[in-house]
């Protein structure tokens, strides 16, 4: 077996890896967000649920977008190579969805409310803080799972 194997993590693990990073870093966004939402004026109990509730449904976007990507862009050299496309794509599914749940959301059901601090995109209003948070957090997810950034070259590549 050559070194560059087996030092190269393998997917079950790379995917433990992703998810359990993604689990991290979204705690970490959605408690430092929080003065972003009118959310931030409730009691602290609501404040920890809804923090623990968006944490959930952030791992799961993020499971999902991560094996969607994967079922459509995945190549068997993956996490050892082949990472800029499912990133790009991780990207892309995550921020599209989150681009209209915030929508959804705030303007139409008002499930949530920005609070004036919220930087917001100009024609549709949507909140800053949750689409940059899926450029973000999948970015250095994806470091913590493969350990080097998705647009950085593969082990069988390197000297």
């Amino acid at each position: 077996m050559n070194t560059q194997h087996r030092l190269a993590p393998d997917w079950p693990a790379a995917l433990r890896r992703y998810l359990v990073g993604s689990l991290f870093l979204h705690l970490a966004w959605e408690v430092l967000q929080l003065p972003l939402y009118t959310l931030w004026m409730e009691p602290l109990p609501r404040q920890a649920f809804a923090v623990l509730h968006c944490t959930v449904g952030d791992l799961m976007i993020a499971g999902v977008t991560l094996l969607a990507a994967l079922a459509i862009v995945g190549r068997p050299g993956w996490p050892k190579s082949d990472t800029l496309g499912v990133w790009l794509l991780i990207l892309t599914f995550a921020s599209g969805y989150t681009a209209y749940s915030e929508w959804l959301n705030v303007n139409v059901r008002g499930s949530w409310a920005y609070s004036p601090l919220m930087p917001r995109l100009p024609v549709t209003g949507t909140g800053l803080s949750p689409l940059l948070q899926w450029v973000v957090v999948p970015t250095f997810a994806i470091r913590v799972a493969i350990g080097r950034w998705p647009w950085s070259r593969g082990t069988e590549h390197e000297p």
